[in-house]
């Protein structure tokens, strides 16, 4: 039976991002506006847009016709699996410099959409992930392998966590995901530990296990060791589960061992947080 009929169908891989309304970027689950953060004195105007979900060079790529602006200037920085847009006015002409700065608020709003979490400089991306869960009743368990329990301790970094998150397993040895998980044998033979079905029975393997009703599963090679041509080092699969619909990613990080895991963490929080608002957003308009 094809995939389209699968009971649990996946959520569509895609790249396209959700435009932001004109007024102000609304979140599909719980129906409410990010906060209008910014700050005006001395003549300028500050706004932040902190972005998940895209490298800093997309980001970029994205801005590269904004970022020639004089008035006002647009600025990008990056922390793993990060990036902070931050816009500054200034009023030179005696004008507001928040009224100045509307056209490239809205501008940028409709370029990013759902991909900006926050427009505050204090509100980090595990945060805005445990205020959606806890907005939506929602209680999350995780997966990890190459991760190794950082995705967890990110939302276990959170006051109020014990909320939303019910357990985790690091399932990092091929054995642990068949005996806590669930997964196959037959699929870890044919596909191997780092694919793109392993990561499908992991999360759903979660699932069963933990009774959650959102999961998260990563499965990669970190290195520095394990790389091959066609499974290199860098290379990560991320699946969620959000009420039984399944989604997994692909992605290829670039850094040390360190590095690819912390973006592998972040990337992983950044696509639950997507799963979520996609699964309320089809939920609301069906």
């Amino acid at each position: 039976m094809g995939k389209d009929k699968e009971k649990n169908a996946d959520l569509k891989a895609t790249k396209d991002k959700t435009d932001a309304p004109d007024t102000e970027l609304k979140t599909a689950a719980a129906g409410e506006e990010l906060p209008e953060a910014g700050s005006e004195e001395d003549g300028r105007f500050i706004k932040y847009f902190k972005i998940c979900g895209l490298s800093e060079k997309e980001v970029r790529n994205l801005v590269k016709d904004l970022i020639t602006s004089r008035n006002p200037v647009l600025s990008v920085d990056t922390v793993p699996g990060e990036v902070l847009i931050t816009l500054t006015a200034s009023d030179e002409d005696g004008n507001s410099a928040k009224k100045l700065s509307k056209p490239m608020v809205k501008e940028i709003k409709n370029r990013f959409g759902l991909n900006i979490y926050a427009t505050d400089r204090e509100t980090t991306l595990e945060q805005s992930v445990v205020e959606l869960l806890r907005t939506n009743s929602l209680v999350l368990a995780t997966c990890e392998s190459c991760t190794g329990g950082m995705v967890a301790s990110k939302i276990i970094d959170v006051p109020g966590a014990s909320d939303v998150f019910k357990e985790g397993f690091v399932t990092y040895s091929n054995k642990a995901k068949r005996t806590r998980l669930g997964v196959k044998k037959s699929t870890l033979v044919k596909y191997g530990a780092v694919s793109e079905q392993t990561a499908k029975e992991m999360v759903k393997g979660c699932a069963s296990a933990s009774k959650a009703n959102v999961t998260l599963s990563t499965t990669g090679i970190a290195g520095p060791d394990g790389g091959t041509e066609d499974k290199p080092v860098g290379l990560v699969y991320i699946g969620c589960s959000v009420c039984g619909k399944t989604r997994v990613s692909k992605y290829n990080f670039e850094g040390d061992r360190m590095e690819i895991r912390i973006k592998a963490t972040s990337a992983a929080l950044a696509l639950l947080r997507t799963c979520i608002l996609e699964y309320y957003s089809e939920k609301n308009f069906s």
